[in-house]
């Protein structure tokens, strides 16, 4: 899972990219393409 540094521009990647917020951390999820799974802690 990468690690970035603005989560904003991996959202812009693709269209069914989520932003999720769990235990603090923020994570971009999308269930249809994983290859596009972020985390920012």
């Amino acid at each position: 899972m990468k690690v970035r540094s603005s989560l904003k521009s991996l959202k812009a990647r693709h269209r069914d990219c989520k932003i999720v917020r769990r235990k603090g951390r923020v994570y971009v999820i999308n269930k249809t393409n994983p290859r596009f799974k972020a985390k920012q802690a």
